[in-house]
């Protein structure tokens, strides 16, 4: 019997390799939180988020790794990686507003 993520990329035939930079993405995610930005179990972000400063701190990160991307270590992966990272952040902070003003 075929799990979920095996059944999903049968019927999307993924065209570029999604799977795999989603795999790629989740190992770098994972990373984060042990590295030296998870210490004591939090990260600055979280403090960031919880000041009100969130969505614009991870705008201005994207921006700051897609320019940086091809320029300050080539053209280096883990730019990309945050650039999505700092996105889902945001796609988090966009659901916990989003939530906070259908409750007022």
């Amino acid at each position: 019997m075929m799990n979920k993520k095996e059944s999903k990329k049968m019927d999307n035939a993924y065209r570029y390799n999604e799977d795999t930079a989603l795999a790629e993405l989740e190992e770098y995610i994972d990373s984060t939180y042990v590295g030296h930005y998870g210490k004591n179990k939090f990260q600055a972000t979280e403090f960031i988020i919880d000041g009100g400063h969130g969505e614009g701190f991870c705008i201005g990160n994207i921006m700051k790794y897609a320019q940086r991307y091809g320029k300050k270590n080539g053209k280096d992966r883990k730019d990309l990686l945050k650039v999505i990272h700092y996105g889902i952040i945001a796609l988090y902070i966009n659901e916990m507003e989003k939530n906070y003003n259908e409750t007022k």
